[in-house]
């Protein structure tokens, strides 16, 4: 995403500021609601997993991700011509499915006759971080291309380079746009800025295509340091708010989303500007170091614990928890028992309308506040509730079945998206734990590892599938205009933490048995002692 489509922006003038903010929201701490939320998660079935699944025939250079995923075996490697120049490939039914290190390595690299697959390009670099640091595969792969150029007759010489030349530069740029966030390494860098001077050395042609992609790299790597930056910043704006909402409780509690805006289409469309925003700063490699686990065959520690490059999946579950905290906090502010009756409509109409415009995580995180306890003690007002939507909700969220009901909206939003006439039904906006899930799932339910110790690859098939659809999805443009007050509202307005939200609604409606009783009483007491 280019950063010209983001909320922030540095070069407007400071009466602006605060709009600038209205990008990114961090809280901190509040991966453990995702914590308690996953644990629920984690115990429903795993879903067959079935024949491998595949890559389109056509699948294209990466970004963006125009081809879709489907079944059939992975043997397109289209300029392939030896067998396996090196050997210790495996392959069944004509699909690769286990082998070593070195010859997945070797099988990157291309050759005067051979480039590999681009559906082998995504899935080794996707999958390969597992057994080995991003850093020391290009040092790898560096070492193989110039070795590729060696030979004693100067003529073949320039003929094999003028061939192999550009190979070479296509895999440098698939790897530099796909998974940009590797080369924030100075090692990588370095490796990559020596490799394509030896390659563009006299020839201005692609001394060009190397400028071209370095430019590129340096761009997305821009754009997110922009945008930690930005979450730092909205960060201790929000922490400001919520200071002054406890400093000033009720000038504060004048204002709430209601007085902001009341049409829930609305509010569905600026909450998905913030959900793709948010997707598109999430590289693949990401949701591999979430789980990633010790390589058994490596005597040193695993890949990822001394260096992760980004943390973009953690802001984005982060949004998530603020989005159900809110809702929460929305609904459990009011002192009147009419006012917090709207709010849960209001609610409830603007998750519906996320449903209908494809955005299931906005969803999830509206039904998760108002299952929140706080909230759903609330019996007298909920009984001044329409709750006929609300159930219609919560029924296409049903975690029973391993969500087959909300997989099944999912596939249909997806088919909508693949034959989408208007970028309005382009957008598929997952519910992002149950992805994570399931990716956990994969990589914990199969080994990495076979026992001769070969590397699974059949695995990393159904991998790079998942993570290839997800990458397909935060392709989209947000097609919906923005109003910067409603995403000002919902990414910095305070929120309150689970006591403050038990105090609020016992404030509401009285303890209702003695165990409700002594929290009130030992949350009000904890409040005082902090005055």
């Amino acid at each position: 995403m280019n950063a010209s489509r983001g909320f922030y922006s540095q070069g407007e003038e400071e009466e602006e500021e605060e709009e600038d903010l209205l990008q990114f929201r961090n809280i901190p701490g509040s991966l453990l609601f995702m914590a308690k939320f996953l644990a629920g998660l984690l115990g429903c079935t795993l879903p067959d997993k079935g024949n491998p699944s595949l890559f389109e025939d056509n699948m294209p250079q990466t970004p963006p991700f125009k081809g879709q995923l489907n079944s059939g075996g992975y043997n397109n490697n289209l300029y392939q011509t030896n067998e396996e120049a090196y050997s210790d490939l495996y392959y069944q039914d004509n699909n690769l499915v286990s082998g070593s290190l070195e010859a997945f390595i070797h099988h990157l690299v291309p050759t005067v006759d051979y480039y590999p697959d681009r559906t082998y390009i995504f899935t080794f670099l996707l999958s390969s971080r597992l057994f080995i640091h991003p850093y020391e595969l290009m040092s790898k792969v560096c070492q193989l291309c110039m070795e590729q150029q060696r030979l004693s007759d100067p003529q073949a010489d320039k003929l094999r380079l003028k061939k192999i030349t550009p190979k070479i530069l296509q895999l440098l740029t698939e790897w530099t746009e796909t998974f940009p966030y590797d080369f924030r390494d100075e090692r990588m860098m370095r490796s990559l800025k020596e490799l394509t001077h030896r390659l563009a050395s006299g020839d201005e042609v692609y001394k060009k295509a190397v400028g071209q992609m370095s430019q590129g790299l340096i761009r997305r790597l821009t754009v997110l340091s922009q945008y930690e930056e930005a979450l730092v910043k909205i960060n201790a704006t929000a922490a400001e708010r919520l200071t002054a909402l406890k400093a000033k409780p009720q000038a504060a509690i004048q204002r709430d989303l209601l007085s902001i805006c009341n049409d829930p289409f609305t509010v569905a469309q600026q909450l998905t500007h913030i959900e793709l925003e948010r997707l598109s700063y999430i590289g693949p490699e990401e949701f591999v170091q979430a789980f990633v686990h010790k390589d058994p065959l490596d005597n040193d520690k695993n890949c990822f614990s001394d260096h992760k490059k980004a943390s973009n999946l953690e802001a984005y579950v982060d949004w998530f928890n603020r989005l159900s905290y809110l809702v929460a906090t929305e609904i459990c502010m009011p002192v009147k028992k009419k006012h917090r009756a709207r709010v849960m409509e209001f609610f409830i109409d603007v998750a519906r309308e996320c449903f209908n415009i494809g955005n299931f995580n906005s969803l999830m995180a509206i039904i998760s506040g108002m299952n929140m306890s706080p909230v759903s003690r609330l019996k007298k007002t909920w009984n001044k509730v329409k709750t006929a939507k609300f159930d219609i909700l919560e029924h296409q969220m049903d975690p029973s079945s391993n969500f087959y009901n909300y997989r099944t909206a999912l596939r249909g939003a997806t088919q909508r998206s693949i034959t989408a006439n208007s970028s309005r039904e382009k957008i598929v906006i997952p519910f992002f734990s149950l992805l994570i899930k399931d990716i956990y799932f994969l990589n914990e339910g199969c080994a990495s590892r076979l026992p001769n110790g070969h590397i699974n690859f059949e695995k990393f098939w159904e991998l790079a599938k998942q993570v290839s659809e997800f990458m397909t999805w935060k392709q989209v443009e947000c097609p919906f205009e923005k109003d910067r007050k409603i995403l000002q509202y919902l990414l910095t307005a305070p929120v309150f933490t689970e006591d403050a939200l038990y105090l609020a609604s016992y404030e509401s409606e009285g303890p209702e048995n003695n165990m409700e009783k002594d929290r009130w009483k030992s949350l009000r007491s904890t409040l005082l002692s902090r005055v």
